[in-house]
C-alpha cells in the first residue's frame, strides 16, 4: 500500500505535535507516524512527573525547619513511598491525557502507528506501508544512555524511563550521573528518606561551567548526601546486593538510577542508506537556523537533534521544522537565548552564554552575589548559594549568567529576557526591585558587574550607587 502526502511527520511528542501545528496551517495532506506510546517525554518520564515527585520531597524534607519556626509535631510526620509513587503516576497520567487528547487523538487516519525507516530521502516504510513525501519531519525524541555492560543487570536498573512505574523504592539506591535529572531526582530520592549516593566521572554538576558557582553548588547539596565526583563508576553484582566503586570509595546499593543523557532515536531511521549527512557518532548534520539536513527534503526537531534537549527548545525546533517543511524555500531563524534549569535546592540555572566560552576574556566582566545574607532568602530558610552574572566591559551588555540560588528559576528567567533584548547591566539597575524579595539578590549582583564596567552612561552610575 503506497500512500502521497505532502508532509510527514516522524515522532508525536513535542517537536512533533509543534510541527503538526504549523503543517496544518497549510495542508490537510499529511501523516504523524508514531512508535510506541502516544505523550510526550515532557508529560510521561520528564519534566512533569519528575516535577511532582520534587514537591513531595520538598514537603517533607520542610518538616526539619518547623521547630525553629515554634510549629512542633514535624519529626512525628512520615512518608509512604509507594503513595507517593501513586499520586506522582496520577498526575502524570493527567499531564498525558492533556497532551493525547488534544490533536493527536483527532487525527483518524492521519496518525500511523509504527516505526519509520527511509527507503529514499522522500519515502519511507512503515509496516506494510509506503509513505511518499514532498518533506519529512523527523522529531522521534531520544532515549537513556545505559552502558552496554550494565543491561544485563536487568530490573535493578532504573532511569526516569521505568523510576516513576515503580511501586515502591528500595532502600539504598546509587544515581550514576549528576546533571539535570540525575541531580534533581537523587535529591528528592534522599528527601523521601532513601540512602542516596550520586556519582559522575565530572568534577561539576547540574551542567555547571563556572567554577565558583559550581563550587557553591557541590557544597550545598553535597552537605545532604554523598557527591562522588571525578571518578567513574563501576558495578558488579555483591549477592543480592550491586556494589558500585568510583576511585577508592565503594557503596552497596539496591538499585541505580542511571542518568547518563539522552540518546537520539536515529539509529534506526536508514539515514545513512540515504546519504544524510552524519557525524562520526551517526547523528545527522543539520543547518541549525533552518533545521535542513544536508539539501534533503528531511528537517529535524527536538531531542533528535541531540542539541538543547529541552521542552521549549522542541517546541521552537518544531515550529521552525514544521514551517519549513511546508515552504518553497526553508527561512533562517535566530534560536532564541539559551536557558538552561535543574530543580534542585538550590536551583541551578544556566543562562545566554556559558562561562565556559567567556572564561579568560579581557573584554568581560562578572558581577556576583552570595545568598548567605540575603534577606528573603533567610526569611525562608534558603539563604545559601551563588549567583554570578556576565556582562561586556566596554558598555555593560548582558551575555549570560549561572546560578544555584533559592527561586533561580525566576531569576533564570529574567535575565534570559533581559539578555534576549539586548540589555545592559545599567538597563537592568533602571528596573525597580521590591523590598524583601531574592530579585534583590539578583540587584546586588548586577550593582557588582555594574562597577567593574568601563564607560557609564552619563550620569547612570549615581543611580546605580544611590
Amino acid at each position: 500500500m503506497e500512500r502521497s502526502v505532502d508532509v510527514a511527520i516522524i515522532g508525536a511528542g513535542s517537536a512533533g505535535l509543534y510541527a503538526l501545528g504549523q503543517v496544518r496551517k497549510a495542508t490537510k495532506n499529511f501523516v504523524m507516524i508514531n512508535g510506541g506510546p502516544l505523550g510526550t517525554t515532557c508529560a510521561r518520564v520528564g519534566c512533569m512527573p519528575s516535577k511532582v515527585l520534587i514537591q513531595a520531597a520538598e514537603d517533607f524534607h520542610r518538616r526539619d525547619a518547623l521547630a525553629e519556626e515554634g510549629i512542633s509535631g514535624g519529626d512525628g510526620l512520615s512518608v509512604d513511598i509507594a503513595a507517593t509513587l501513586r499520586h506522582v503516576r496520577k498526575l502524570r497520567d493527567g499531564f498525558v491525557g492533556k497532551v493525547t487528547s488534544g490533536g493527536v487523538s483527532k487525527l483518524g487516519d492521519k496518525l500511523i502507528d509504527g516505526y519509520a525507516e527511509f527507503v529514499e530521502p522522500n519515502v519511507l516504510k512503515v509496516g506494510e506501508q509506503t509513505i511518499r513525501a514532498e518533506k519529512i519531519i523527523v522529531a522521534t525524541g531520544s532515549r537513556p544512555v545505559i552502558p552496554k555492560d550494565w543491561q544485563a543487570l536487568g530490573e535493578r536498573i532504573l532511569t526516569t524511563d521505568s523510576l516513576f512505574e515503580q511501586p515502591t523504592l528500595p532502600r539504598d539506591i546509587a544515581v550514576i550521573g549528576l546533571g539535570v535529572i540525575g541531580l534533581e531526582m537523587g535529591q528528592a530520592l534522599h528527601r523521601l528518606g532513601l540512602t542516596v549516593t550520586g556519582i559522575d566521572m565530572l568534577e561539576t554538576i547540574g551542567g555547571l561551567s563556572d567554577p565558583a558557582v559550581n563550587e557553591a553548588a557541590v557544597r550545598i547539596i553535597g552537605d545532604e548526601f554523598p557527591l562522588w565526583l571525578g571518578e567513574a563508576a563501576k558495578v558488579s553484582e555483591a549477592g543480592n546486593k550491586l556494589r558500585v566503586e568510583a576511585g577508592s570509595k565503594s557503596v552497596l546499593v539496591d538499585k541505580l538510577l542511571v542518568s547518563m543523557g539522552r540518546r537520539p532515536n536515529v539509529d534506526g531511521l536508514g539515514l545513512e542508506a540515504i546519504g544524510a549527512p552524519l557525524d562520526d557518532k551517526g547523528r545527522p548534520l543539520f543547518d541549525p537556523q533552518t533545521l535542513q539536513l544536508g539539501e534533503l527534503p528531511i528537517y529535524i526537531a527536538g531531542d533528535a537533534t541531540a542539541e538543547r534537549m529541552i521542552l521549549h527548545e522542541a517546541g521552537d525546533g518544531g515550529r521552525i521544522a514544521g514551517s519549513n517543511a511546508v515552504r518553497g524555500t526553508p527561512l533562517a531563524y535566530r534560536r532564541k537565548t539559551a536557558l538552561g534549569v535543574t530543580f534542585c535546592d538550590p536551583n541551578i540555572a544556566n543562562v545566554g552564554t556559558p562561562w565556559r566560552d567567556l572564561e579568560g576574556r579581557d573584554d568581560v566582566a562578572a558581577g556576583e552575589m552570595d545568598f548567605a545574607g540575603q534577606g528573603r532568602a533567610k526569611v525562608m530558610g534558603k539563604n545559601y548559594g551563588l549567583l554570578r552574572v556576565y556582562g561586556e566591559k566596554a558598555g555593560g551588555k548582558l551575555l549570560g549568567a549561572a546560578m544555584a540560588v533559592p527561586h533561580g528559576e525566576h531569576l533564570a528567567h529574567l535575565l534570559a529576557w533581559c539578555i534576549e533584548r539586548e540589555m545592559t547591566v545599567f538597563d537592568l539597575l533602571r528596573m525597580p526591585f521590591y523590598h524583601p524579595v531574592v530579585e534583590e539578590g539578583l540587584q546586588n549582583a548586577l550593582y557588582d558587574l555594574a562597577a567593574k564596567v568601563e564607560g557609564r552612561p552619563e550620569g547612570v552610575i549615581e543611580l546605580v550607587r544611590a
